[in-house]
């Protein structure tokens, strides 16, 4: 886990050193294990270093043995010392243990087509002097960032776009459709971000550029998530694969040179993770670690994460989380997030992180489950309105369709906290197209546009509704199961994705999500919706491959929470006034974007910190981060 950062121009420059030097230096909390800059034909690679493989050597920039290839890498290579002996017998020689090493010779004997043989998280750059390209890359689901942008003649990219901003060659403004984005999502989709000519290298993507041939520049999607019934396996066989595969992964996952821990909420996908690392490394020599709240039992899973952490035998470390944590820190974490987005989970998760940087150097986490496993409630309410559709019109078609009826009453008891989203959900319609339905699930802007101002939608042609559309709508996923999760791991996933790395890189740690391994979600996309989603049974298939690994109590919850904030009742105490002081003051009512009488009135009405609340304060701290301030103001973590 590092930064890095690099400018790409036809004509070198002298400055540029100094540019990415700056640059470097706002990702230094990435990595404090180290620095370095190299420049050669209008190419200035710059790196921070969290040494985790090899600490005593990889240091980065790094250069191939005949000077020809220079990289600067993010990430972690899990399959590296399979990659290493392969590479030996076919002639390669090492001079250090570094997965940075591998890459560069993985580089050397396959070109482009290295990306194929990866099992990791990654985001790298490789320059060819003797070709002149550089290459970029990202890894299958986007674990590891990577943003680019054009300016004052050259290509930028780096790990977060605060770099930008510093190398004093940018400065950051709005971008509309990203407004539309965050305000109808809380993320921005594809390739686009907040900031105005800034653009993500989305996930499972490469991009070549040749400085030296009019910054020409090719971009291409190495790896998608496929989707195909496999009907020749039984149910069995794709349970006992699955369980072979969650095992290796986590193995993979735990080979570091420093010491490693993971993260515990009491569910059973960060359960699953712990628990296999315990068995392998022995409990006693695995630290685990817990968030609670203590303003009632509907906000504290910690009884289960207790559970789990006796049954593996590990060194479990807890943490209260306050309203004072959230007022002290969310500046903090909008800075590192470079965007407003994410739930107000991201609260206990930065207390975790910073939790987890006491005892370890990395930290495992359970992210992916929902989207890989189909876990979320949402999922299942989907479901529930097509076989009701299908019953009353006759049309009910098995071939389409997860559930019966029949099959999924018995599930119907997990979407009982959900009602009230349930009840918003069918005011908006019933019974239209599947993607005018799910966008109305995922829709975070019902009820609030009037808190904006016009003129922010005014003359605006970009469609939020079409963008997601587009992805929804992939010719290739006919089944709705399969078109929901492929959704979701193009567009919810890679925000949660980036709040996990940023958190844990606000405090210098490296996470590791094991179940994002390819070969799971290969394997998830092949298994039959009627399996991997039977009865509308949320993890079905995981659920039955796990039920030896971990606790009964754990395994049969009907009431996980996905780590519920009690803003409500903070709300009702100091949150308030301190809310109302961040949307009211003067800065918020001259900013142009909000409708200051629809937010008091907002405010005014006595029902607690809702999302759109949440929102206005995320978006209103981004500005004063980054527009205000032009991001560089001190927000050390």
């Amino acid at each position: 886990m590092c930064g890095i950062a690099g400018i790409i121009r036809s004509c070198p420059r002298e400055a540029d050193a100094a540019a990415v030097e700056a640059m470097s230096t706002a990702l230094a909390h990435r990595g404090g294990d180290g620095h370095g800059i190299h420049s050669s034909c209008g190419v200035t690679l710059g790196h921070r270093r969290l040494a985790i493989i090899d600490p005593q050597n990889g240091a980065q920039p790094m250069r191939s043995r005949d000077g020809r290839l220079t990289i600067v890498f993010n990430g972690a290579i899990y399959n590296y010392l399979e990659l290493r002996q392969r590479l030996i017998g076919l002639g390669h020689t090492f001079r250090t243990y570094s997965d940075t090493e591998v890459l560069l010779a993985m580089y050397e004997q396959y070109g482009h087509d290295l990306l194929d043989h990866l099992n990791g998280m990654f985001a790298f750059a490789i320059h060819d002097e003797r070709s002149g390209e550089v290459f970029l890359a990202r890894d299958r689901f986007g674990i590891k960032p990577l943003y680019y942008m054009h300016s004052d003649g050259a290509l930028l990219f780096a790990s977060e776009p605060k770099a930008f901003w510093a190398s004093g060659l940018a400065t950051p403004q709005p971008d509309m459709a990203g407004l539309h984005d965050y305000i109808t999502f809380q993320f921005s989709l594809g390739a686009g971000t907040m900031f105005r000519g800034v653009k993500k290298l989305e996930p499972g993507h490469a991009m070549v550029i040749v400085p030296g041939n009019g910054m020409a520049l090719r971009q291409w999607r190495w790896w998608d998530l496929q989707f195909s019934d496999d009907v020749y396996h039984t149910e069995d066989y794709f349970t006992d694969k699955l369980l072979f595969l969650l095992s290796d992964a986590v193995k993979l996952c735990l080979r570091a040179d420093v010491p490693v821990g993971s993260y515990l909420s009491g569910g059973i996908d960060s359960s699953t993770v712990a628990t296999i690392a315990a068995d392998v490394l022995g409990g006693g020599s695995l630290h685990t670690f817990t968030g609670y709240f203590s303003e009632g039992a509907e906000f504290d899973e910690s009884a289960y994460a207790r559970i789990v952490a006796a049954n593996a035998g590990t060194r479990h470390h807890e943490q209260r989380i306050t309203s004072s944590d959230f007022i002290n820190s969310i500046d903090k974490i909008i800075y590192h997030m470079d965007e407003p987005g994410a739930g107000p989970g991201i609260i206990p998760q930065y207390r975790m992180a910073k939790l987890a940087s006491e005892h370890v150097g990395v930290v495992l986490g359970g992210q992916g489950g929902d989207e890989i496993f189909i876990g979320y409630a949402r999922y299942l309410v989907a479901y529930l309105e097509e076989v009701l559709k299908g019953g009353i019109f006759q049309t009910f078609d098995e071939t389409r369709h997860a559930v019966s009826m029949e099959s999924i009453i018995p599930n119907l008891p997990m979407l009982k906290q959900y009602v009230p989203m349930m009840r918003s959900f069918w005011k908006r319609g019933l019974f239209e197209n599947l993607d005018k339905r799910y966008f109305a699930l995922i829709d975070r802007s019902g009820g609030s546009r009037d808190i904006y101002s016009e003129d922010l939608f005014a003359g605006s042609t970009y469609d939020p509704y079409e963008a997601f559309a587009k992805v929804f709508m992939h010719p290739q996923k006919t089944s709705y199961i399969n078109r929901m999760c492929y959704f979701d791991c193009k567009g919810s996933l890679p925000a949660l994705l980036q709040t996990d790395d940023r958190m844990g890189m606000a405090f210098g740690i490296e996470s590791r999500l094991p179940l994002l391994d390819y070969r799971i979600a290969e394997l998830c996309a092949s298994i039959p919706p009627g399996i991997k989603f039977k009865g509308g049974q949320s993890k079905a298939l995981f659920r039955n491959a796990v039920r030896n690994l971990i606790p009964k109590q754990v395994l049969e919850r009907k009431d996980k929470m996905g780590f519920p904030t009690p803003l409500n009742i903070w709300y009702a105490g100091e949150l308030k006034d301190w809310t109302r002081s961040m949307l009211l003051d003067g800065k918020a009512r001259t900013r142009g974007i909000y409708n200051p009488d629809s937010i008091e009135k907002l405010l005014a009405v006595d029902q607690g910190f809702n999302r759109a609340i949440w929102g206005l304060l995320c978006l209103e701290i981004w500005f004063r981060t980054f527009m205000d301030n032009s991001g560089q103001s001190d927000t050390a973590a």
